[in-house]
């Protein structure tokens, strides 16, 4: 009973990360995408085109397929549209593989950074996004990203202010700068 109860949470915080980021998603103005954002090579639009891949990226994965994270993504005239489109394959793609390891966790962990990258560029505040998303993604990328296996998708880790929300200090973890 415990591993379904833990399934469910997971599933759950996920669809919160997805629902959350796609509202992030649908306040993206096209006078935005040049805003800076806290990955230090990103645009909103940048970082945009890579929110609206993740989603359908990790539906591959659940479904055993290997996905192309180096593919840019060409952004859509509504990529609000898209992104949800993708969330919703991504939910599909947990239906159809419940049992599928590792979990959800650490894609609910990628969509949390993401939802604080794209919730500063566009100067909105952390502390009205879901913390259980944050709090669960932190859970697991602490215990698995280690200084050798970041690559190039998270900086060195860093510190976080003290009075850090949680996803402050996923991020300052992520290697962002808070």
């Amino acid at each position: 009973m415990g591993d379904m109860d833990t399934t469910r949470a997971d599933l759950s915080a996920l669809d919160r990360g997805l629902t959350q980021l796609g509202t992030l998603v649908e306040s993206v103005q096209a006078s935005d995408f040049e805003r800076p954002t806290p990955c230090d090579d990103w645009t909103v639009r940048e970082l945009l085109g890579h929110v609206l891949q993740g989603p359908a990226n990790f539906a591959t994965s659940v479904r055993g397929g290997k996905p192309d994270w180096s593919a840019g993504a060409e952004l859509p005239d509504d990529w609000a549209a898209t992104f949800a489109s993708h969330a919703d394959d991504l939910r599909d793609a947990w239906g159809e593989n419940p049992d599928k390891e590792p979990g959800p966790d650490f894609q609910t962990g990628e969509l949390a950074v993401h939802a604080w990258d794209l919730a500063t560029a566009l100067g909105k505040d952390s502390a009205e996004l879901d913390p259980t998303v944050a709090e669960r993604g932190w859970a697991v990328m602490s215990a698995a990203l280690t200084p050798e296996n970041r690559g190039k998708a998270f900086e060195p880790a860093r510190a976080a202010p003290q009075d850090a929300d949680p996803y402050q200090r996923l991020a300052a973890f992520a290697g962002r700068k808070v």
